[in-house]
C-alpha cells in the first residue's frame, strides 16, 4: 500500500484600508497573529484587497507572504489585538460616521444654515434659530407670491412650510413664478400645490413641505344645495390647517379669497401676513390679534352692564387693536371675477413688484417671532430715528406700502374697525355661535356681513348726508380747507 502526503497551503485575503504602496495595513498584523497562535504556521500568503474611488484596483493591492515566529507562551492562547482602543471598557471597534462630511442632503442642511450663524455671530447675537426652524408656515397661494415667499422662508431657516391652491401650472406661470419649469406645464399642467412642494424639496431636500390641492369658499360666491356639503369640507379643511401652523401668509390672487382665512386666524390669535400686489404697487401687512385676545385687558362682555357702555368698551378696545386687511373696507367682499374679461382677470403687475412684496412679507414675520410682544406688537412707522430701535432687527411696522413708479416706500399704522366684515367682536361671536352656519350665509348672501355689521346703515346715512358751507372772502383759494366727517 502506497500512501501519499499531501500539502497545503494558506492564502489569507482581506480589505486592506492603507493605500501605502508597498506596506500592508494593521489588520494583517492582527489577524497573523490569531492565526499563528491557533494553526501554529510558519508562513502564510496573504492578498491585500484595495479599492480606489469605490472600485477595486488591482494595481494597488498587494500579494505576499509572511514567515511567522511564534513566542513562548502562545501555543492555545488568543493574542491581545494591536493598534485597537478600548471603547468606554471594552475591545471593540471604535465607529466613526462620515455621513455628517458625505452625505450630501447634511452637508445641503450644514452649509444653508452657516449664513444664519454668520449672521448671529457678526452682528445678530440674538437672533433665535430654533425660533425660525420650528415655526410652521402656511401659505394660501402657490403663484407668484407664493413661490417666492417660500424661497424666502427657507434662506431665513423655516423648515415647515405648507402650501395650499387649486390652479395648475400654465404656460405662462415658469418665468414668473420661480418654483415651476416648462415640465411643470406639459399634459394639462401638474397642481401648483404639488408641483411646488416637488420644487422646493429639489433645492432643498431637508425642508418638511406639503401641498394641498383645495379652493377656498369665498363669500359673494353662492353654492347650491349639491356643493354646499363639499364646501363646507374645504371649510372645515382650512381650518384644521391654519390650527396646525404657527403663522399664515395670504397670497391668493381675489380680495375675496382672503376673507374665510382672515377670519378663522382672527379667531384662532394666529400671526397673519398680507401681501397684496397692483400694476406697480403692493401692500405688506401684518394683521391684530384677534378681538378676544383680551391683550390690552377689555372685556366687552363683562365690564359693563350697560349696552351703551359696552360699546365704548368695544370701540376703545378696536382702538387699541391692530387691523386686517379688510378693516379700511366700507363694503363686504364679493365676486370680483366671475363679470370680467380674461385679461380682467389676470393679475397684471411689474415683474419686480413679487419679490419685494413677498421678500419684506417674510421679514415681517422674521421681526415679529423676534419681538418679545409678538403679535400684540404695536405698529412702528418709519419716521422713528434709525437707530433708536430697542429690537434687534430694527422697526416692527404694520403696514408697508410701496411704489415702483416712484421708487418709494413707507410705513402706516391702520387699527381694528368695530365693522369690519373679517374680525370684529360681531363677526366672530357670530362665527363662534352658528358655525358653518354663519359661514354659509356669507357664501351665498353678498348683503349679509354689511348688514351684520352696521355697514348697510352707515352706507345709507352717508348717502343721505349733505353737506352745505360757506365761505367768507378771506377764506377763498386757501387749499388747507376741510371737513371731517
Amino acid at each position: 500500500m502506497k500512501f501519499t502526503r499531501f500539502y497545503w497551503q494558506v492564502l489569507f485575503g482581506f480589505y486592506d484600508p492603507c493605500h501605502l504602496p508597498s506596506t500592508p495595513g494593521w489588520p494583517l498584523r492582527n489577524v497573523l497573529a490569531l492565526i499563528s497562535a491557533k494553526w501554529n504556521l510558519k508562513s502564510v500568503q496573504f492578498f491585500c484587497y484595495r479599492e480606489n474611488r469605490g472600485f477595486a484596483d488591482m494595481g494597488l493591492s498587494l500579494v505576499g507572504e509572511a514567515l511567522i515566529t511564534v513566542p513562548e507562551g502562545w501555543k492555545d492562547t488568543t493574542p491581545n489585538a494591536v493598534g485597537w482602543e478600548l471603547n468606554k471598557g471594552r475591545k471593540v471597534p471604535r465607529c466613526i460616521s462620515l455621513a455628517q462630511s458625505m452625505d450630501p442632503t447634511r452637508l445641503a442642511v450644514s452649509a444653508a444654515d452657516l449664513n444664519l450663524k454668520l449672521m448671529r455671530w457678526r452682528a445678530l447675537p440674538s437672533l433665535n434659530l430654533n425660533a425660525l426652524s420650528s415655526v410652521k408656515c402656511l401659505l394660501l397661494g402657490a403663484g407668484t407670491l407664493g413661490c417666492q415667499v417660500a424661497r424666502t422662508l427657507m434662506a431665513w431657516g423655516v423648515r415647515k412650510i405648507t402650501l395650499v391652491d387649486n390652479g395648475k401650472v400654465a404656460m405662462s406661470n415658469p418665468l414668473r413664478q420661480s418654483l415651476y419649469t416648462l415640465d411643470d406645464c406639459l399634459n394639462g399642467g401638474s397642481f401648483k400645490a404639488t408641483a411646488a412642494v416637488e420644487s422646493l424639496k429639489r433645492i432643498f431636500p431637508a425642508v418638511e413641505a406639503e401641498g394641498v390641492v383645495m379652493a377656498i369658499p369665498m363669500p359673494g360666491h353662492p353654492v347650491n344645495s349639491q356643493e354646499q356639503e363639499s364646501v363646507l369640507d374645504d371649510c372645515r379643511r382650512l381650518s384644521d390647517l391654519i390650527d396646525a401652523h404657527d403663522s399664515v401668509f395670504l397670497l391668493t390672487d381675489t380680495r375675496e379669497s382672503r376673507w374665510l382665512p382672515t377670519l378663522l386666524c382672527a379667531n384662532t390669535n394666529k400671526i397673519t401676513i398680507t401681501a397684496a400686489l397692483g400694476f406697480d404697487s403692493f401692500l405688506v401687512m401684518r394683521h391684530g390679534a384677534g378681538p378676544f385676545s383680551h391683550a390690552h385687558g377689555f372685556d366687552a362682555e363683562t365690564a359693563i352692564p350697560s349696552s351703551a357702555d359696552v360699546h365704548k368698551i368695544k370701540d376703545a378696545k378696536e382702538k387699541h387693536r391692530l387691523g386686517c386687511y379688510f378693516c379700511n373696507d366700507v363694503v363686504a367682499p364679493t365676486d370680483s371675477t366671475s363679470n370680467r374679461t380674461l385679461d380682467q382677470q389676470c393679475t397684471v403687475t411689474r415683474p419686480g413688484l413679487a419679490p419685494i412684496a413677498s421678500a419684506l412679507a417674510v421679514e415681517l414675520l422674521v421681526s415679529i417671532l423676534h419681538h418679545p410682544e409678538g403679535i400684540f406688537a404695536e405698529g412702528d412707522i418709519s419716521n422713528n430715528v434709525i437707530g433708536t430701535s430697542e429690537q434687534p432687527l430694527g422697526i416692527l411696522p404694520h403696514q408697508i406700502r410701496g411704489s415702483l413708479a416712484q421708487f418709494s416706500q413707507m410705513t402706516l399704522v391702520g387699527y381694528s374697525s368695530p365693522s369690519c366684515t373679517a374680525c370684529c367682536d360681531t363677526v366672530l361671536s357670530e362665527y363662534r355661535n352658528k358655525g358653518m352656519e354663519f359661514i354659509l350665509q356669507a357664501i351665498n348672501h353678498p348683503t349679509y356681513l354689511e348688514d351684520l355689521t352696521g355697514l348697510t346703515e352707515l352706507m345709507k346715512s352717508a348717502a343721505a348726508f349733505s353737506l352745505d358751507w360757506d365761505k367768507d372772502d378771506d377764506d377763498v383759494g386757501n387749499d388747507d380747507d376741510c371737513v371731517e366727517i
